[in-house]
């Protein structure tokens, strides 16, 4: 299933060993094989084009895993648990193999990638006694931890034998259905497969969208004949592999409260399902749905959009036309459009006939900008009007009766200007019927097509004729963002099929249906979709186009040697050939890389297509490089050869052959007729009359080497058969595969999105290997890169050849401006055949901040996950660091700690009272945020990761924090950055600010500021008004008591980020606080020159107090004794 990826060393376990009569034979070699990958150690890169590799392993999130199925798995709000199973003939085999392969240490693995992430998990390799499968369970959080919905990638799932080296490696996809926007809702009423079944006979087309980040996510529509009114949708989260697992749904009465029930032919006519919105053509108007992302109810509501002086004539025959574009991980400048035409000219009363809008939809505008008073116009009808989202730019499709052309205009403030960006690019006459225009999904390949096809790679500006089908018509195209594939299906049936990027096209069949539609999944796995059924094309696409036909046409084809490895075939038109149909006797675009066959033997590749007017008779030719040496006649097939051989010119194109006879049997006869002379050194010679047993008349294929009164000896002179008088007797199909591609940036995905920070860089290898048996390789560059946006970034290319003939390239992109934007980036290897999976690797730049770089504090002392829980952490002097904060806590202010002024409660509970809230300024202060309006603390649903955060917007959560002695010197304030591509320390040019979150005093920073940066830091504070400090060997001292919250900031214009970190100290065991100390040392002092003052006193009034109390003491003693003896 994974179609041509495999491991790059090669090395896969025997085939024949799944047979069922030779299991136990081979199992021995398996436990050899098994050795010997433990032994050495293999690389992990992936080849792709390699061949078709055999599904080993099914697999099922939901249920049992049944076989050959393609594995579908899907993420729910529980674990995300896998079975597993190595495919075989019979149950004691699969545990057969499971207990072999665990024997000898190898389980499988699970890798789960998308274009940013790749997380690699490991099936537990323990097996019981009774189980067939293997079996893993992995924690939601482990995979992503947001559960909001959102626009989210879809996940590519590879399942290998072993890590690393990708044996067996069978490929599926993984669904987020908790974040999936369009899942989350009902999109009217449901429908049972009863009453779908009683549409069919009233069902004239189908239209499907699918989901731009998840391909599996798609919509069906019926568009219905004027019998029967009605909105019907079907809803697949499986890429329609199965007809019973659609979901229909009936939005009818969505439809008619919004224009009234009077209305009636109500059908579907178009559709599209953007990243947040979905947008419904219907015969009674344009519908935009709510933004999919906020679900307010279960069933979807709609709004209608006016168009003023439509009917429903108009839009029964209008479009929708979409730049299909993944946002994911969404930026600022990334927003969807849409557009939609009508099929006629606009009136003076109308604005348009073409309207655009962006998201949420809510206001569409003309596609044309207003013209200026006195500005001549040729009218023209708008075929299509897209966004280019790359270059900011507008780009239409014009026609009128004279010509089809295209105008890029400049796009400001997401509106398109009078000012043409490029020249207009006019199409040649023969482009005559355009029917639209589209981008190829997630890239910058534009393709605009009708009854010729044609290419433009650099946004509009200039078109390459692809193809050219002439009185046929192309009426839909159908796209896949992870192979690449392109398909064109005319309206006579026939299906093409081309590569992103690709100069070259093939035809591989045709569909008989007349309702149908196609369909690329996730993983370009192509289907066909019809009212009552669907097919898919399971590894190729023989099951739903038939086998692939022969590309050649009816006519001779004289064969000219050029070297001994090179020859040019010309194409023969009769003189009396009609003109309308002279294109049919000739070589053309679709012939390009694609291998002639003769029916006697040998094999030539096609590597350019000519077309001339010259020599007589040949209007077209190709020059092949030859594979396989073609076969030639045979004396007993021609007696002519037994003869040598005379040449004289017989008028003014034709030349007279004549024998000499040298048998009695050597004669030309009818047969030779359409047999061409080849002479080496001299032109070859298309026999076209015989005139009698010695004379033939034939035509030159290069008249200026004709050998004039010439005569060649027999065995000196030949004959080819590439006639037709007997049946054709040669044809022409597309070339096998002949490139492997390599990545050798590590990253396992063919879509991958790198983000590059202002003053960064990225780099990219390709690694392109030929595989071209019997073909020589040309030593000029195998690949071609183009920028979708070069204003954007600094790309600079490197490549060259090393040893084997393989052709290594390594590409750096690097940030040169301010300006954020995104652009592809793609790779062509543009002498591929179209039956490789990867002839384009189309990765995605950004100029932006990437959503995984983010800046960290690291503390100067590391406390377990455990200590934490605990809340006990001892220091090597038993000081616990860790302090469990008070309920409904609050930081002291500088008026004092019984006076609180923060607005943040920490280690939050409403249901208990709140401390330190006896002075008015601090009632006024203080408010919950995660726990507002809720009772308890249960209710404030605060996570683990919440409760240890630092974030001030969590504070609510935050119980516990690290604790230190008073006072608090030179602590280290330690920062870094961590991104995909790892971690880096903060140092310049990342200069930072420093504040106190609670508006606290008592703290101080120390740092060092070399010459270099002073006169930055100067120019930054100025602007910024707040102190710039350099980070490293940055320090903070806490004269203060209690919590502390700091938030350290990277000054803006050193990085799209805004980069910035949040960290918490509680001092304690701290002295009292100011006046504290002073008031107890006055008030000892004041009582202590007291007692002196007094002393001094008695002193001075000879005043005794110790003998007065003496005397007192004596008097008391003698009253007591004389009671006694009373």
């Amino acid at each position: 299933m994974c179609r041509g990826a495999q491991d790059s060393h090669g090395l896969s376990l025997p085939r024949a060993m799944l047979s069922q009569s030779q299991i136990k034979m081979e199992l021995p070699l398996l436990y050899v094989t098994i050795l010997l990958l433990n032994i050495f150690d293999f690389s992990s890169g992936i080849t792709y084009n390699k061949g078709d590799t055999e599904k080993r392993f099914a697999c099922a999130s939901e249920g049992f895993p049944q076989k050959n199925e393609i594995i579908k798995l899907y993420l729910s709000s529980d674990d995300l648990k896998i079975q597993c199973f190595f495919q075989s003939e019979i149950e004691l085999t699969s545990k057969e193999f499971l207990s072999v392969f665990t024997s000898g240490g190898l389980a499988p693995s699970l890798g789960i990638i998308n274009s940013t992430y790749t997380g690699i998990f490991h099936f537990n390799l323990t097996l019981f006694s009774d189980r067939v499968y293997w079996l893993i369970d992995i924690p939601r959080e482990n995979i992503t931890k947001n559960t909001d919905i959102a626009a989210v990638e879809e996940w590519l799932v590879r399942i290998t034998l072993q890590h690393g080296l990708n044996i067996y490696t069978t490929e599926g996809t993984l669904l987020d259905s908790v974040r999936e926007p369009i899942l989350q809702w009902k999109l009217g009423t449901i429908m049972t497969k009863n009453d779908i079944s009683k549409l069919y006979p009233h069902v004239v087309d189908l239209k499907t969208a699918k989901c731009p980040c998840a391909n599996d996510v798609v919509l069906l529509g019926f568009i219905m004949n004027t019998t029967l009114d009605g909105v019907y949708i079907g809803l697949s989260f499986s890429g329609f592999w199965n007809y019973d697992d659609t979901t229909w749904y009936n939005l009818t009465d969505m439809v008619y409260s919004q224009v009234g029930e009077e209305h009636t032919e109500l059908s579907m006519v178009d559709m599209v399902l953007t990243n947040h919105f979905l947008v419904i053509l219907t015969s009674l108007g344009l519908f935009i749905s709510g933004d999919l992302r906020y679900p307010s109810s279960s069933v979807l509501m709609f709004s209608r959009a006016d168009f003023c002086g439509f009917e429903r004539v108009d839009y029964i025959k209008g479009k929708l036309w979409y730049n299909e574009r993944c946002f994911a991980n969404r930026e600022h400048f990334e927003v969807d459009y849409v557009t939609i035409t009508f099929e006629r000219n606009r009136t003076l009363s109308e604005a348009s006939s073409c309207f655009y809008s962006k998201e949420p939809f809510l206001e569409w505008l003309p596609c044309l900008p207003p013209i200026s008073k006195g500005m001549k116009t040729i009218l023209s009808t708008v075929v299509t009007f897209l966004v280019d989202q790359e270059q900011s730019s507008g780009v239409y499709l014009f026609h009128n009766q004279k010509n089809t052309t295209v105008s890029v205009r400049i796009l400001k403030n997401n509106k398109p200007r009078l000012i043409q960006k490029f020249p207009i690019f006019l199409f040649p006459s023969s482009f005559s019927s355009p029917v639209g225009m589209t981008f190829h999904p997630r890239s910058h390949f534009l393709y605009a097509y009708g009854n010729q096809v044609w290419l433009s790679i650099d946004g509009g500006n200039t078109f390459e004729l692809i193809a050219d089908f002439h009185d046929d018509i192309i009426k839909n195209t159908y796209h896949s963002f992870y192979t690449s594939d392109i398909t064109f299906v005319s309206r006579s049936g026939k299906v093409y099929l081309t590569k992103a990027g690709l100069g070259r096209y093939s035809k591989i069949g045709s569909i008989s249906d007349k309702i149908f539609t196609l369909y690329y999944d996730h993983m370009g796995f192509i289907h066909k979709l019809t009212p009552d059924h669907f097919e898919a094309a399971f590894g190729n696409s023989k099951g739903i186009f038939g086998q692939a036909p022969d590309l050649g046409f009816e006519t001779v084809l004289a064969p000219q040697y050029i070297t001994l490895n090179e020859m040019i075939f010309y194409a023969y038109v009769p003189e009396n050939e009609p003109k309308e149909s002279i294109y049919t006797k000739k070589f053309n675009d679709i012939h390009l890389g694609k291998l002639i066959h003769s029916r006697k033997t040998g094999t030539a590749y096609i590597r350019k297509i000519l077309q001339h007017n010259t020599p007589k008779g040949f209007l077209s030719s190709v020059i092949a490089e030859i594979v396989d040496p073609f076969g030639i006649e045979e004396v007993h097939e021609s007696s002519c050869l037994s003869s040598s051989l005379s040449i004289n010119q017989a008028g003014n194109f034709s030349y007279k052959l004549t024998l000499q006879l040298q048998s009695v049997t050597s004669s030309f006869q009818d047969s030779d007729i359409e047999k061409t002379v080849v002479i080496p050194g001299y032109s070859s010679f298309l026999i076209t009359r015989i005139l009698d047993n010695e004379n033939a008349l034939a035509i030159a294929t290069m008249p200026e080497t004709v050998p004039h009164n010439m005569t060649f000896l027999q065995g000196s002179w030949f004959l080819y058969n590439f006639g037709q008088r007997d049946g054709r007797t040669w044809n022409i199909h597309s070339k096998p595969c002949n490139y492997w591609f390599q990545q050798h940036d590590g990253s396992l995905s063919l879509n991958v999105l790198k983000y590059i920070d202002l003053g960064k860089s990225h780099t990219l290898k390709i690694k392109v290997i030929p595989n071209t048996k019997g073909v020589q390789t040309l030593e000029i560059p195998l690949l071609k890169v183009v920028v979708g946006n070069p204003n954007l970034l600094e790309v600079k290319v490197e490549g060259h050849f090393d040893d084997t003939d393989s052709y290594l390239m390594e590409i750096s992109a690097a940030s040169k401006t301010l300006r954020q934007g995104s652009t592809s980036l793609a790779f062509i290897v543009w002498g591929a055949s179209t039956e490789c999976l990867v002839t384009t690797f189309v990765p995605m730049l950004k100029s932006s901040c990437s959503y995984l770089k983010s800046m960290h504090h690291i503390p100067s002392e590391i406390i377990p996950l455990e200590d934490w829980m605990s809340g006990v952490h001892m220091d090597s002097q038993g000081f616990n660091m860790i302090k469990v904060l008070p309920i409904n806590y609050r930081p002291p202010s500088n008026m004092g700690i019984a006076i609180p002024l923060t607005d943040n409660f920490y280690h939050a509970d409403p249901s208990k009272p709140i401390p330190r809230n006896l002075f008015h300024k601090s009632k006024k202060s203080g408010k919950f945020k995660q726990c507002a309006n809720v009772s308890t603390r249960e209710e404030c649903n605060c996570t683990n990761d919440q409760k240890f955060s630092h974030a001030v917007a969590f504070s609510d959560c935050r119980e516990k924090v690290p604790r230190f002695k008073f006072p608090v010197t030179q602590y280290p304030i330690s920062l870094k950055i961590y991104s995909e591509e790892g971690h880096i320390p903060v140092e310049t040019p990342y200069l930072v600010t420093v504040t106190e979150v609670n508006n606290r005093e008592n703290w101080n920073l120390k740092h060092t500021v070399p010459e270099n940066v002073k006169k930055m830091k100067d120019y930054l504070e100025s602007i910024l008004h707040a102190p710039v400090y350099n980070p490293l060997g940055l320090n903070l001292s806490i004269k203060g008591s209690e919590l502390f919250h700091f938030r350290v900031s990277v000054v803006p214009g050193v990085s799209f980020c805004n980069l910035g970190e949040e960290f918490q100290i509680y001092v304690d065991e701290a002295p009292l606080p100011f006046p504290g100390h002073t008031l107890i040392a006055l008030a000892a002092a004041v009582l202590l020159g007291g007692l002196i003052f007094i002393a001094f006193m008695f002193q001075i009034r000879n005043i005794h107090p110790w003998d007065t109390c003496k005397k007192l003491i004596r008097t008391n003693n003698v009253n007591s004794t004389n009671s006694t003896a009373n």
